[in-house]
């Protein structure tokens, strides 16, 4: 009896075993398949495909945790001088580990093509200084006014043509206007990045159908378009569901700032639109249901047990 329950045992412990390694495998090979690969945009390649912001914190501090919660490996820093020294005197880039980080500088503030120029040109002296590879991009932003921080089309795409013919690797904030989206990408932007709603607004994505034009035009081969070419979203997300609903819309990857440093606890909110990302991303990969107008049972009504049983009950 002793013998055969040792025997016994002995099986049941291998039988576990066997388990065990096997969920190990299956666990291994649902972290490669469902691995998120890198988004390449002209010569640079991102691991993550959240870019965040460094401005509108309360401190430093925040920042830093923040931003390592989110995941990213880019963030944008906007280059006119006063908003890289804060009140106390201290460098923001000083507060950013340039080893981690390839910094993205941004043309923020810019009202003429002419300014937007001078200021990606002095970004790449800055950070030329500091041997980061940003050096060589920029995000394009040429504003119409102040109140709604739209971009100016015509000004965007003037800068947008001289940063291209001086060697900038050029990713262009554009409106959600999929004709100008067009004219940016022949005018050489290594990336167009359509604004979900204005800066800062928290809205969301205020109109998925030009967002859809856009990706269109700009991805679909059928159209004149490149599968590869990347567009980003940018501008106006709030909350993760938005940076979901941009992923599940087609977008190659999504820009914030604010939604996450205005947020009550931003280094949580960095965490969650991480989250998200990588929910939109595999979601729209699944191939979502149809929507349809009546209810349509998870169970079969064959085989139940009477009649009068709904199957889920």
């Amino acid at each position: 009896m002793t013998q055969k329950t040792v025997t016994q045992k002995t099986v049941t412990s291998k039988t576990v075993t066997s388990k065990t390694m096997t969920q190990h495998t299956n666990t291994a090979t649902d972290m490669t398949r469902f691995a998120i690969p890198p988004l390449a945009i002209g010569p640079f390649t991102l691991r993550s495909r959240l870019v965040t912001g460094t401005g509108k914190y309360r401190d430093y501090e925040t920042m830093q945790h923040a931003l390592d919660a989110s995941g990213c490996d880019a963030v944008t820093v906007a280059v006119r001088r006063e908003r890289l020294v804060d009140a106390q005197g201290r460098s923001l880039l000083d507060h950013l580990d340039l080893a981690r980080y390839t910094i993205l500088p941004n043309t923020a503030g810019c009202f003429s093509a002419d300014d937007a120029v001078r200021v990606a040109r002095l970004g790449r002296e800055i950070l030329d200084s500091v041997d980061n590879p940003g050096k060589d991009w920029v995000k394009l932003e040429v504003l119409g006014d102040r109140k709604t921080l739209l971009p100016d089309p015509v000004g965007t795409l003037e800068a947008c043509r001289e940063l291209v013919k001086d060697g900038f690797t050029v990713l262009c904030y554009s409106s959600d206007d999929p004709i100008m989206a067009v004219r940016l990408r022949d005018a050489g932007a290594a990336s167009v990045m359509p604004a979900g709603s204005p800066i800062g607004s928290g809205r969301g994505i205020a109109n998925p159908a030009n967002i859809l034009l856009i990706l269109e035009l700009l991805k679909d081969a059928a159209a004149g378009g490149d599968p590869s070419y990347p567009v980003i979203v940018d501008a106006g997300v709030g909350t993760p569901s938005d940076v979901t609903l941009a992923m599940e819309l087609g977008a190659d990857g999504v820009l914030l700032n604010t939604g996450i440093a205005h947020a009550q606890d931003p280094v949580r909110m960095a965490h969650a639109m991480r989250l998200a990302l990588e929910s939109g991303y595999h979601g729209v990969r699944s191939g979502r249901i149809g929507r349809k107008l009546h209810a349509s049972a998870s169970s079969p009504w064959q085989g139940s047990i009477a009649s009068t049983v709904i199957p889920g009950e």
